[in-house]
């Protein structure tokens, strides 16, 4: 039985941390409300110079010293500019229309949300449905603000196979089957960024080892795999009446409402991987998933992808299997860039494009 004291103070205490929730959320709005607003008058004063140029740039450093000398820190000319930005980037929101407050139109749908150090980072991404896709799941999946950097810094957009086949997104609508695959491409990315690993450059792994690792980092392993995922076994076994199979991770998204199964390989794909990956498919799908389920997704991590085998081998027949090149360490933005174009073109090939 419960102690009644104990009881009556951890209520007290819930009360108190509700409270500070409430205030946090509160003075979050309202900072965020003042920032759009500042922006918004900076803008609208620039508009009213004759030397746009000039006068903006006498503007900041006029109203950072009076706003500093009367505020305190934080109205630095740098600070002032990301508050002009972030009235520039997000001016044209759409006002709810029960909101009461028609002045500051993402309020009521953003601010409470997102804090203003997610905003900072958010108006530095230049590209537009980037911006938009970081800013929706970073909602969705209460993304904190260094999970956020680490996507936008790792390019996590332009990493979804979705975003490289705008061909056959464009060809592809919202008629089709649920389970499409335009649905499975925006959960599969490519390359696969595994920096958290801490693998030395130049070091040799087993699978094994990388396995472990992966295992002994799975919440950082999840946020890479994207929403929607959720860890069920490493080494699942199936047995038929003859033989003995062990897949290496099998994962649930409860997204697409199906299995996913992993399949490490610390060497350049090969027609063995993929036949391996496309046997263990078909058994799980016969085996072990329920009529509730959508098909099982195969993928095939490596730490190298081909275009002749995406192109002649079942990879381009069967819809349900990736596979993607990993990389161990967090590479710089030209590198990834550079990765994300190489794939992008073996993505094509094995469509024929």
């Amino acid at each position: 039985m419960k102690n009644p004291k104990i009881n009556y103070i951890s209520q007290i205490k819930k009360i108190l941390i509700d409270a500070r929730k409430k205030s946090y959320i509160a003075i979050n709005n309202s900072m965020i409300e003042a920032y759009w607003l500042i922006g918004k008058k900076i803008v609208e004063e620039e508009q009213n110079g004759n030397d746009r140029a000039n006068y903006g740039e006498e503007l900041l450093k006029n109203l950072s010293t009076e706003l500093t000398k009367e505020f305190g820190k934080g109205f630095s000319i740098t600070n002032l500019q990301n508050f002009r930005k972030f009235y520039v980037i997000y001016n044209d929101w759409q006002i709810d229309s029960n909101s009461e407050n028609s002045e500051f139109p993402i309020q009521q749908t953003l601010s409470a949300k997102l804090s203003w150090s997610h905003y900072e980072r958010l108006i530095r991404v230049e590209n537009k449905e980037a911006r938009a896709y970081y800013l929706t799941n970073s909602i969705e999946q209460n993304w904190s603000v260094r999970t956020l950097d680490r996507n936008i810094s790792t390019l996590y957009y332009h990493r979804l196979i979705s975003s490289q086949l705008e061909e056959i997104k464009q060809n592809k609508t919202r008629h089709d089957d649920e389970f499409s695959y335009h649905d499975k491409n925006d959960f599969i990315k490519n390359p696969t960024v595994l920096d958290f690993l801490n693998i030395p450059s130049g070091k040799n792994y087993t699978e094994n080892e990388l396995e472990q690792n992966l295992i002994d980092n799975i919440q950082q392993f999840l946020l890479e795999l994207g929403k929607g995922f959720s860890f069920v076994a490493r080494q699942k076994h199936i047995k038929t009446e003859t033989t003995d199979f062990f897949i290496d991770l099998v994962f649930y998204n409860y997204i697409l409402k199906c299995f996913v199964l992993i399949e490490l390989k610390t060497h350049k794909i090969s027609h063995q991987d993929i036949g391996q990956l496309d046997m263990y498919v078909r058994m799980f799908d016969d085996l072990e998933i329920s009529k509730d389920d959508n098909p099982t997704i195969g993928i095939l991590l490596c730490t190298q992808t081909d275009s002749v085998i995406a192109k002649y081998s079942v990879l381009k027949e069967n819809k349900q299997l990736f596979a993607t090149k990993y990389l161990p360490f967090l590479p710089t933005e030209e590198e990834l860039i550079a990765e994300i174009e190489r794939e992008k073109l073996i993505i094509k090939q094995k469509h024929g494009k």
